[in-house]
């Protein structure tokens, strides 16, 4: 009994300290596995812009969108400014630029080179519906910004356009390249003058001719001729004419002839009568 006791006491001092270090020791966290990172969605890359900047350009900041101001700001479209108000498609272009906030406009602006080069004259030669039509053929109905010109489809309207098919223009673009065909003129967008997010005014270095200056004219119909009289008609009328005209010759010289007749005669009977006297004296 004291043996059981005694290893009694010498255990307890173990199992005390077994407990306290159970208790003073708790158990490990288990480890978490290292979390990948969420792969990263790379920005797409700005839209590359088809056509350059001009160093004179104003910002497109500036929040004014006076054409005229842009224009004389930016120099040599003095010839352009001067149409613009003369034709007065200033003031239309201003009233549709208001009203069409959304849409918005594209100018093709050619400079005083470009209106330099045609034929002396010509635009004084056009009519002044046709004056107007062809400041209106340089302006597109909708914005365009420098990098969707290869968005459009051709053909694309313009101001001028009075029907699907009038006044339109094709543009090809490719590389840094900005090419316009009207049919009569290619010419070529060399920068950007002016542009916002609904204005757009670029140079090109040709006035835009339309195709449809060049068109043949509707030719009048002919008024409708009045009917020849008949052959037939004609030819009687013309032989009763004819016959007339030979009875009255004919009854002529027969009266002349009996008139000569009739005085031959008295005067052979008054010389008879004469000679008779003459011998019975």
């Amino acid at each position: 009994m004291n043996q059981i006791l005694f290893f009694s006491l010498l255990l307890l001092p173990l199992i005390f300290s077994t407990t306290t270090l159970a208790q003073s020791s708790p158990a490990a966290a288990p480890k978490k596995a290292p979390s990948k990172p969420a792969p990263t969605t790379p920005a797409p890359a700005p839209a590359k812009p088809l056509v350059p900047s001009l160093p004179q350009s104003p910002t497109s900041d500036s929040g004014s969108q006076d054409i005229i101001k842009i224009l004389r700001k930016a120099k040599s479209f003095n010839t352009l400014i001067r149409l613009l108000k003369t034709t007065q498609i200033i003031n239309q272009i201003n009233a549709q630029l208001v009203t069409t906030k959304s849409g918005g406009l594209t100018i093709l602006a050619p400079d005083d080179g470009a209106f330099s080069n045609l034929k002396a004259g010509f635009f004084n030669s056009l009519a002044e519906r046709q004056q107007k039509e062809l400041i209106q053929f340089h302006v597109l109905p909708e914005f365009v910004s420098s990098s969707n010109f290869d968005s459009l489809s051709n053909p694309v309207l313009t101001l001028a356009s009075d029907s699907p098919t009038g006044y339109q223009i094709n543009v090809t673009a490719y590389g840094n390249s900005v090419n316009i065909s009207t049919g009569v003129v290619n010419a070529t967008v060399t920068g950007i003058v002016y542009t916002d997010k609904t204005l757009a005014i670029y140079h090109v270095d040709k006035v835009l001719i339309p195709l449809d200056f060049s068109k043949p004219k509707a030719i009048a119909p002919a008024p409708a001729l009045a009917k020849a009289p008949k052959a037939d008609k004609e030819n009687s009328s013309a032989e009763d004419d004819d016959q007339g005209g030979t009875s009255k010759n004919s009854s002529g010289a027969i009266s002349l002839i009996s008139s000569v007749y009739g005085t031959t005669l008295v005067s052979i009977g008054v010389a008879v009568f004469v000679a008779a006297s003459t011998m019975l004296c």
